[in-house]
């Protein structure tokens, strides 16, 4: 099971893959022959498979014990075997290393599990120098968000690199978020991140979620 913890204790590392049209199931199978590879590797703790609602995205949420684990795998032929063919199949394929920084939850520590929420990603992108501000905005804006019906829990990350923030939402059903939506200030012209960050919101579902063995 992934723990959303505030510890940070694990390496987390979020993939998100732009697919080409008509590409989103083929995505997902490659990436699931990734995810059985990793789940036999040292240090490997967990891998998340989610797809767009819209056919555009897959992301990979996972975690790791230390970077040493995760950069082995990384370098194994068969992981770099199917890596060509994967990107054949997407227009980008975006992944860092990130930390929560923070996180406000109705349901107790967040965890993924597979088709027991509808997931957000809200994918903010920004000049390094942005980053320290919109996670200030970030945090101001965590707490009053709960107050939206339907939101079970909303964790913001930062990439160790500072050119992204995400915010990882989980929602009790697809109604409640189509309500969000519709808020004013949603809009990716016209919300607190203006001027710091451009931000694009997919709605996911989780389809497979791979831990290491107890």
């Amino acid at each position: 099971m992934t723990t959303l913890d505030l510890d940070n204790k694990l390496i987390t590392i979020i993939v998100l893959f732009r697919v080409k049209e008509g590409q989103q199931a083929e995505v997902v199978d490659r990436v699931k022959e990734l995810f059985a590879i990793a789940k036999q590797q040292p240090g490997f703790v967990s891998a998340n498979l989610h797809r767009s609602l819209d056919d555009v995205k897959v992301a990979n949420y996972a975690q790791w014990e230390d970077e040493a684990s995760l950069e082995r795998f990384r370098q194994l032929p068969e992981v770099q075997k199917l890596i060509p063919p994967l990107q054949a199949l997407v227009e980008e394929m975006d992944s860092h290393r990130y930390e929560i920084v923070t996180s406000e939850s109705k349901v107790g520590t967040p965890v993924i599990e597979p088709r027991q929420y509808f997931v957000h990603f809200a994918e903010f992108r920004m000049p390094t120098e942005n980053q320290p501000r919109m996670v200030e905005l970030a945090k101001e804006h965590v707490k009053p968000a709960m107050s939206l019906d339907g939101l079970l829990s909303a964790t913001f990350h930062r990439s160790l690199d500072g050119e992204r923030v995400i915010n990882y939402g989980q929602w009790e059903n697809e109604g409640a978020i189509s309500k969000l939506t519709k808020r004013p200030g949603f809009g990716s012209e016209d919300g607190y991140w203006t001027g710091l960050a451009k931000n694009e919101f997919h709605l996911y579902e989780v389809l497979l979620s791979e831990n290491k063995a107890a």
